[in-house]
């Protein structure tokens, strides 16, 4: 006998049973149909003052399709360091454009690098498997996260016997 989750997602849904089904068929019971048509007095509430502009305190990046900043922008932290750099270079180009948004996903990684680098430089070390979220991973979805840490892991020996083999390459050529 099959479950009744099985049979009610295997059957046919009748449209009249429906409520609101078929709501918009109807162009007369549209309200958007036909479009309303304004009087002159009702233009007249949409004339308003533009506010003041809000200050800028600290460097705000703004798309080169925009003149000016917005009226209201949000204060983060300016931008700093190499990531900060990265996300200059990518405000040169249009929001339309890869150059300007792979640089800016670049930036993100490498300022997450630039995080933990100024927390040890202060002191802190930071805890980067609950950071990442690992606790979690491991009681929820512990083989993705055995594969994951493998893949990571091959990848850095893999590098690191690349980069020792170079080295060692380089400094026979020199004693020779």
């Amino acid at each position: 006998m099959q479950e009744p989750q099985a049979t009610a997602a295997k059957r046919a849904i009748d449209p009249v049973e429906v409520t609101g089904w078929g709501i918009d068929a109807d162009p007369e019971n549209d309200p958007t149909y036909p479009m309303k048509t304004h009087t002159p007095g009702e233009h007249d509430g949409y004339k308003w003052e533009r506010p003041d502009q809000q200050s800028e305190k600290v460097e705000v990046l703004h798309s080169t399709e925009r003149p000016n900043l917005s009226a209201a922008f949000g204060t983060t932290l300016p931008p700093s360091g190499v990531s900060g750099m990265l996300r200059r270079a990518a405000f040169n180009y249009s929001e339309n454009s890869y150059a300007h948004w792979l640089p800016l996903m670049l930036a993100d990684r490498v300022q997450m690098v630039e995080g933990v680098v100024d927390d040890i430089a202060h002191g802190h070390v930071p805890n980067v498997f609950k950071e990442l979220g690992w606790g979690a991973q491991w009681k929820y979805d512990r083989k993705n996260l055995i594969a994951k840490v493998a893949v990571g892991t091959g990848i850095a020996v893999g590098l690191g016997l690349l980069l020792s083999r170079g080295a060692r390459s380089r400094s026979r050529n020199n004693d020779n």
